[in-house]
């Protein structure tokens, strides 16, 4: 018994060095060669699945060693608040415009996912699971469990839309040509939500001040209307 116990904890900090491994491997590539698929969303969890197949290392055994790294993303996703306080009178001034921009996002998020699932016949759990994909992870996974979905088919969808949202997200605000860094911000922040936020920040502080708000409220808002949503939508 005791034997099994240092097997599984040896087991459990492999994994860790393994994947905060990768992790920094990744950001190092791609500020060496800074395309798509060196993005750490991208190629951190691909070589995790290589790995896992490969030693055929259980799925359910990898999730439960290494869960507290899916906990953390509460306290990094609070962390944004930090510049948000500082920035309070920025938020003050444009209340509206994010109101707005809020509304817009959480609609559209929505809106649009359960018209495309329902177009392609998806299943309902499929459905109950697509439909936060739009909001970060942590509150994204609550919102899914309070309509009947699966938590964690529904943060592989977050970040693949995380991921999307920033290879696309500048080329099209880019096209329509958005100057506004708080537009940009907005922009990146409602439809990439983390990942669009840590981009914001490399555009502009203030940028990056308002994709965290646009990202936290629609996160909150979603998760607020979930249980309603789920009512309605699939009563």
């Amino acid at each position: 018994m005791e034997l099994q116990s240092i097997q599984h904890h040896a087991a459990m900090l492999m994994y860790l060095a393994f994947t905060v491994s990768c992790y920094y491997f990744s950001k190092w590539l791609h500020s060496r060669f800074p395309v798509f698929i060196f993005i750490p969303l991208v190629f951190v969890p691909v070589v995790i699945v290589v790995l896992v197949l490969s030693l055929h290392i259980p799925y359910q055994d990898y999730m439960w060693d290494s869960h507290w790294l899916v906990w953390m993303l509460g306290p990094a996703t609070l962390a944004f608040a930090v510049p948000v306080y500082e920035y309070r009178t920025l938020i003050v001034k444009h209340w509206l415009s994010l109101t707005t921009g809020v509304f817009i996002a959480v609609s559209a998020g929505v809106g649009s996912t359960l018209l495309l699932s329902r177009w392609f016949h998806l299943s309902e759990m499929l459905q109950r699971s697509l439909a936060m994909r739009s909001i970060t992870t942590p509150f994204a996974m609550v919102a899914t469990e309070s309509i009947g979905g699966k938590p964690d088919l529904t943060a592989v969808f977050v970040v693949i839309t995380g991921v999307i949202g920033i290879v696309v997200g500048e080329l099209v605000l880019g096209g329509l040509t958005i100057t506004s860094h708080h537009g940009k911000g907005a922009g990146l922040g409602a439809c990439a939500h983390g990942a669009g936020t840590a981009t914001a920040y490399k555009i502009d502080n203030q940028a990056g001040v308002i994709a965290s708000l646009m990202m936290m409220l629609s996160g909150v808002v979603t998760v607020l209307l979930a249980p309603w949503l789920g009512h309605i939508l699939w009563a």
